[in-house]
């Protein structure tokens, strides 16, 4: 059975939910549905990387004004929006990525432009902003299905909120996040980002609360003392969202200062997925000490590149990633932790080369095609079924 299915998302930034959408878009539509991706971007924006997906991009202007009156602004506008475009059509299935998008979707719903709005929860921040905790809290109590990436986030969900929630995992494209070809390719990436023989530790997320990324600074001058022979060089890619993270930057760069690694590390921002691909096949590493996350898809992309990874010891970590066998987890938090997995990887041949067969035994199994697989199930339970056989 064809489904028409609007997707939704809140950016068109390669943040690790709208990725989720657009690649799990991409799979629906070569099973055989009708996919139309929605975003909310600013005049001058375009999603990160071309897709053959019908593409309803809505544009806002954002306010000089208070931060929740520009989180209102901003739903307002995708509500306006998507109004236009989901009165339109005869959707099947109306899918939000995120409290924006649902947010959106739900007043629609409420005014009888949709039937139903199914949410994926990728994981739940901790908001401070009234604006936020009332959108998140609506985002997960008010559609009528909910889905998880991690069966962690399925549990809480039920604990915390009293919501039932699918599981619905990520994926990973391996075509694309892939190791280098040859020791040529290798070497080219390796130049133009410019690493000579240094060795390189590759995070992608950039440099928030969330991602670890003061423990992650701790650990890199610990390598940088234990393995003072290879020159250590962090990359830090990444790093779009909606929250204003200065003060965290300003932290990181004075503590980076204090340690006495300022050159010696190198925050990219955002990337395009070329050359994303290309840090993941040039690096030595890859570091992802996060203290929260809904799955962790970088990992997964990292993985597929048949580079090492060190990751806290998250509950949704473990969920995919088996410690001395695909990855090394280390107490979250812990910067002297993070080091010597680093420092133990980089020494031991042996080790990274278990850890590359335990990664590609775990990118096989997360495919977006399983992935839009667990989606069909979701969207074809008897109740969603039945709205649409009435319409």
């Amino acid at each position: 059975m064809s489904l028409r299915i609007a997707m939704l998302t809140y950016s068109v930034k390669p943040r690790g939910g709208v990725v989720h959408a657009l690649e799990v878009s991409e799979a629906l539509a070569r099973r055989g549905h009708q996919v139309e991706l929605a975003a909310l971007a600013r005049p001058e924006e375009e999603l990160f990387r071309p897709t053959e997906l019908p593409l309803c991009i809505v544009r806002y202007v954002p306010l000089e004004a208070p931060f929740d009156e520009r989180i209102e602004a901003m739903l307002e506008a995708y509500a306006d929006g998507l109004r236009v475009i989901l009165s339109a059509g005869r959707y099947d299935v109306v899918h939000a990525q995120d409290c924006l998008s649902a947010n959106a979707a739900l007043a629609l719903r409420d005014e009888g432009v949709v039937e139903h709005v199914i949410r994926t929860v990728h994981h739940v921040d901790d908001f401070t902003s009234p604006s936020l905790i009332e959108c998140q809290e609506r985002s997960i109590t008010g559609p009528d299905r909910v889905v998880c990436v991690s069966r962690p986030w399925v549990q809480r969900l039920a604990a915390e909120f009293g919501v039932s929630a699918g599981l619905v995992p990520n994926g990973v494209d391996a075509a694309r996040f892939r190791p280098p070809r040859d020791a040529a390719e290798r070497a080219g990436d390796r130049r133009w980002a410019g690493l000579g023989r240094r060795l390189a530790v590759l995070t992608i997320g950039g440099v928030e609360p969330r991602k670890g990324s003061l423990c992650l600074l701790e650990g890199f001058a610990r390598l940088r003392e234990a393995l003072p022979e290879r020159d250590p060089v962090l990359l830090i890619a990444g790093g779009t969202t909606l929250f204003d993270y200065r003060h965290e930057l300003d932290r990181f760069s004075a503590r980076a200062g204090e340690l006495g690694v300022t050159e010696h590390v190198r925050v990219l921002g955002t990337l395009g997925t070329d050359a994303v691909e290309r840090l993941y096949r040039a690096a030595d590493v890859f570091a992802f000490p996060s203290v929260k996350e809904g799955f962790g898809l970088a990992a997964l992309e990292a993985l597929a590149a048949d580079l090492p990874v060190v990751a806290s010891e998250l509950d949704v970590f473990r969920g995919f990633l088996a410690d001395g066998r695909s990855a090394l987890l280390m107490p979250i938090g812990d910067g002297a932790a993070l080091a010597a997995a680093i420092e133990r990887v980089t020494r031991d041949e042996v080790l990274r080369a278990r850890l590359r067969v335990g990664g590609r035994a775990v990118v096989r199994r997360y495919t977006w095609d399983a992935s839009a697989a667990a989606h069909e199930r979701v969207y074809q339970r008897r109740e969603l079924a039945e709205r649409s056989l009435a319409r």
